[in-house]
């Protein structure tokens, strides 16, 4: 039998650990990818949870793309405003920040609470 790896076991995961670190006092906002194109490293329904204070668990792109979904999540936690954000990159540019063959993917970013 094979056995694969379920997205929404790794999603629930992250919302518990984004409720706790809210039940703990953090202010938390959750990012989550809602649409891929191409050659994307986190499918849709992946999910990453930041806090206001820098903690982060998940991930919406294995790494390319964290740091700039963390610094609109920190927006996002100042503003309440939700914020949708669109990555894509040109095929020349793809390996450099590990989108390959010119993935896209949009990405929700919304504060809980």
């Amino acid at each position: 039998m094979t056995h694969t790896a379920d997205p929404s076991t790794d999603s629930e995961d992250i919302l518990g650990t984004a409720a706790a670190w809210h039940a703990a006092g953090e202010t938390v906002a959750i990012a989550t990818v809602v649409e891929t194109w191409g050659s994307s490293p986190r499918p849709a329904g992946s999910r990453l949870a930041v806090t206001a204070t820098g903690r982060i668990a998940g991930s919406v792109s294995g790494g390319c793309i964290e740091g700039a979904v963390a610094d609109v999540a920190k927006q996002t936690m100042a503003s309440g405003v939700p914020q949708l954000l669109d990555f894509g990159i040109s095929d020349e540019r793809a390996w450099e920040v590990g989108l390959a063959c010119g993935g896209k993917l949009k990405v929700f970013v919304e504060k809980l609470g």
